[in-house]
């Protein structure tokens, strides 16, 4: 590896900041202590700060020499509403509250970035740091935008990484083009005419068309939809009734859609309602549909991601990069990002756990777990690739 010798040094400083995010963790749109530790190390830094984009949101401004040009790096700064297990000295003093995504390494490592360009402005033209609040559900790239991101920072390419479990430690995995599907619920609530089981034949079982709705939904994926476009439709919950010997009702259907492009995901609204619609009718019974798309798939631009691949060989060696590496059926909202911009997703491997402190829980280390821990040692290799890309996408003249 190839990383910058002062984040190296300052690693320890970094470690701090990141023990310090994690052990007090806040939720989305809540991020006001989190979002005020970063605004006070970039202010210590010299760093021009612009703070209430996305309510929470923080936005450093690093500028050097006369280009006009300009990127955006931005990492994610909430927490999960979930319970911590691990007991070492920086786990979550918030109960059910934890940093079980790596969202306080994301920030650790763009502030690792941000005190070296800082110091050193070894580029020409501005860096837009972009510490983005509501990750977790809350759509807090879109609000950013909606706030005026992009008008008020005008930047040619933003680029965002997450770490990611499972793979070796220090690693860099990219694709070109679809990386993360869009993310998407369903509430459907079928209303029948509830009776006394022993005698069926007097009411309307919303239970049985629900089964045949959820039955049918699946032809969609076999039937509807190319063998080679990529989709996941599952039913997650199904509620209904309250006795053993009453017909309900209503019964519910609720469940997530997932696709990596945006007509896959429209012929699956289209007839997931057309069949929920009409085995309701022929039974009788009738649907309310709801539908809700929260996040679109994150789709990597070709020309960023190819450029950002070479400047990963440079920073960790191209025998620990993979520039082909599987999309995830995750979602992710810098997608948003990506549908106004140019730009280039990545994941950096956190491993497999075995860098836990003494104090972590028996679960596994992966993403929303209740052991997980992000990796230190990845906070100079993170804080290098982000200082290595600005040198190069900005370069001195």
């Amino acid at each position: 590896m190839k990383l910058v010798e002062p984040i190296i040094s300052f690693q320890s400083e970094l470690q701090q900041i990141r023990r310090d995010l994690h052990a007090h963790p806040e939720l989305s749109y809540e991020e006001v202590r989190t979002s005020d530790v970063v605004a006070a190390k970039l202010t210590e830094w010299g760093i021009p700060v612009v703070r209430g984009l996305g309510v929470t949101g923080v936005v450093g401004i690093i500028r050097n020499g006369t280009s006009n040009r300009a990127i955006g790096l931005r990492a994610d700064m909430d927490a999960l509403p979930m319970q911590e297990v691990n007991t070492f000295p920086h786990a979550s003093r918030h109960p059910g509250k934890m940093h079980a995504c790596g969202h306080d390494g994301h920030t650790a490592m763009l502030l690792g970035a941000a005190y070296h360009l800082a110091r050193q402005r070894d580029f020409d033209g501005t860096v837009y740091l972009v510490f983005q609040p509501a990750e977790e559900g809350g759509a807090g790239a879109r609000k950013m935008i909606e706030d005026g991101l992009f008008e008020r920072f005008p930047m040619e390419a933003i680029y965002g990484m997450h770490n990611w479990p499972g793979y070796a430690a220090g690693t860099m995995n990219v694709c070109t083009g679809p990386m993360m599907a869009s993310s998407n619920e369903f509430h459907v609530t079928v209303k029948g005419k509830g009776a006394h089981a022993a005698q069926p034949h007097k009411g309307i079982d919303p239970v049985m068309v629900a089964v045949q709705i959820a039955q049918a939904w699946q032809t969609i994926i076999t039937r509807n939809k190319s063998p080679l476009d990529t989709a996941v439709l599952s039913i997650t919950q199904i509620h209904a009734g309250s006795a053993t010997n009453v017909i309900p009702d209503t019964a519910e259907l609720v469940g997530t859609v997932r696709t990596f492009t945006t007509p896959v995901l429209d012929l699956f609204e289209r007839r997931m309602k057309a069949l929920a619609d009409g085995i309701a009718a022929g039974f009788d019974a009738e649907v309310d549909f709801q539908f809700k798309r929260n996040y679109p798939p994150l789709v990597n631009h070709e020309k960023e991601t190819q450029f950002a691949v070479e400047v990963m060989k440079a920073v960790v060696g191209a025998d620990k990069v993979d520039a082909n590496v599987e999309p995830t059926m995750g979602a992710e909202d810098f997608a948003f990002f990506l549908q106004q911009k140019p730009g280039c997703y990545i994941f950096i491997g956190n491993g497999d756990g075995d860098h836990r402190t003494g104090g972590h829980g028996l679960g596994p280390c992966v993403l929303h777990n209740g052991s997980y821990d992000f990796n230190d040692n990845l906070l100079p290799v993170g804080a290098s690739f982000w200082v290595r890309l600005v040198e190069t996408a900005l370069p001195l003249r």
